[in-house]
């Protein structure tokens, strides 16, 4: 018979946001729970700031009144641990520091019933060490909950080495009673979600690190794939020191693998003092935060293309397709339209013996030398079709072609009915080379058996609110594809960290 956790009594160690947010949760499901902090008042200060909340959702009627009451009443502040012997259930959520959360569960262990449930809301501390030396650590599990936690919908459910499968479980069945979305997952550093987005970061960092782009363009690409918010903005939210101190111990406890090694603009940042908006300053001065990107035109002069002679439309899928219908549209004043090359191995337009091409992953130089054209541009990829009009795309152009080319580029682009951005010629641009990468780290975490596909997406749709997961991406886009993209990063860059995840490289093989 399986672990029944409906209704337990419950008991919440860290009245501090998260703590609270959990305890608000499991009251409005009907457990009775008992709030416990260290700190003198700060129990009772929680359960005050949560009256409030909940006086909050009653005036917007999102709740009735008397469950808010009915909630409030299941909250009780207590002075010690030993107030909450009877408890079935302990989520901890305490200072993320290994030998504190240890200290804890020994402490607790010698209070409640050998058969309660002791689930840590770490969010990237290994389970399978918070409950070493313990009696019983089959019951210690990781319910690792996304702030604010009434809102977010995921629960990152962690197994260590030595978790009950009755016990992990009980805790899945438990959240999704409370209205979230568990995944399960293994005791891996960084879990499934702070693991699969640290190439978001990094990436643009890297980016950052070349002088590639300015922090408003990379953000501005990004937010143009669906993202909503960019990676300089989004660090700039969470606190440079903050990000930088996950990415540095996600660096440490997988032995220095270079994937995962810090930047050193970021570390620069913290240690000036620029951690983003809890500082007034990072990538953007605060208040005013990011200012407002210059958007070019997204509509070419209508004699842009009077002297082009051909136009071909190379490459078969949406993007190729999209591409035929826009250029179609440009050319209409000349009366008459592109040819179409299905087969030709690239994707984008050849116009008059010039390349606009979809990056493969090689920089437009690259390209140039290898088909011996100089007027070679390349484009970013983009995740959103039909693309809004104007939105950000990123560009980049070989270093020998021609002015001419280099205006007409953008002017095609433009006709596109997008916004150009031009970024120094590095490989796989920004859109593409990230998203490439957050697949690759995905089907590595399901390669080590963290979660499964649908446990990654669902995940990352929820946990960091992306588009869409990276499975769905790697779906859209195409297999061989990405492991072509990665293997371009990696003979620019030459070392470990652009590495295919043997996952794709089987499946590219199939």
């Amino acid at each position: 018979m399986g672990i029944d956790l409906r209704g337990a009594p419950l008991l919440v160690v860290g009245a501090g946001i998260m703590g609270a947010g959990i305890a608000q949760v499991a009251a409005q499901c009907g457990h009775p729970v008992r709030l416990f902090d260290v700190r003198d008042g700060a129990a009772a200060d929680a359960r005050r700031k949560l009256a409030a909340t909940l006086d909050g959702l009653v005036a917007k009627g999102k709740l009735a009144a008397d469950a808010a009451q009915a909630a409030l009443a299941r909250i009780e502040p207590v002075a010690s641990l030993d107030a909450a012997a009877d408890a079935k259930l302990v989520v901890e959520a305490i200072v993320e520091d290994l030998e504190a959360k240890r200290a804890l569960f020994r402490q607790l262990e010698a209070l409640v019933a050998p058969d309660a449930v002791l689930a840590t809301n770490t969010s990237s501390i290994s389970v399978t060490a918070i409950a070493g030396g313990l009696a019983h650590p089959g019951r210690v599990v990781g319910m690792h909950f996304f702030n604010p936690v009434p809102l977010m919908k995921l629960v990152e459910v962690v197994s260590g080495l030595q978790t009950d499968a009755a016990v992990a479980d009980a805790v899945f069945e438990l959240a999704k009673l409370w209205g979230k979305v568990p995944v399960h997952a293994t005791s891996t550093p960084g879990f499934i979600v702070n693991r699969i987005a640290r190439p978001y970061y990094a990436e643009t960092l890297a980016l950052l690190h070349e002088r590639a782009a300015t922090p408003q363009v990379l953000d501005a690409c990004l937010r143009a794939a669906g993202f909503r918010m960019g990676p300089c903005e989004l660090m700039d939210l969470i606190g440079h020191d903050t990000n930088f101190a996950v990415t540095r111990s996600v660096y440490e406890a997988n032995f220095y693998d270079k994937r995962y090694v810090p930047s050193l603009v970021q570390a620069e940042m913290v240690a000036g003092g620029l951690l983003g908006r809890k500082s007034g300053r990072g990538f953007y001065v605060y208040p005013d935060g990011a200012p407002a990107l210059p958007v070019a035109a997204h509509e070419a002069p209508a004699d842009s293309f009077k002297d082009t002679r051909e136009v071909v439309v190379h490459g078969d899928g949406p993007i190729a397709d999209t591409l035929e219908a826009a250029a179609t549209k440009a050319l209409a004043a000349q009366g008459w339209g592109p040819a179409r090359e299905r087969d030709s191995g690239w994707i984008g337009l050849a116009v008059d013996g010039a390349r606009l091409m979809l990056t493969d992953g090689r920089t437009a130089a690259e390209v140039a030398a290898a088909t011996g054209i100089a007027d070679v541009a390349l484009f970013d990829r983009p995740l959103v079709l039909p693309a809004p009009a104007g939105a950000a795309l990123a560009y980049s152009v070989a270093d020998r072609a021609s002015a001419g080319w280099r205006a007409q580029a953008a002017a095609w682009l433009a006709a596109l009915g997008f916004s150009p951005l031009p970024v120094a010629d590095t490989p796989g641009l920004v859109v593409a080379r990230t998203v490439a990468m957050l697949i690759n780290e995905a089907a590595d975490a399901v390669l080590q058996g963290v979660c499964t596909p649908d446990g990654a997406d669902a995940a990352m749709k929820l946990g960091v609110n992306y588009p869409a997961g990276p499975f769905e991406w790697l779906a859209r886009w195409d297999v061989r594809g990405v492991v072509a993209l990665i293997d371009a990063l990696d003979a620019t860059y030459r070392g470990e960290r652009y590495r295919v995840s043997p996952w794709l490289r089987r499946r590219a093989l199939g």
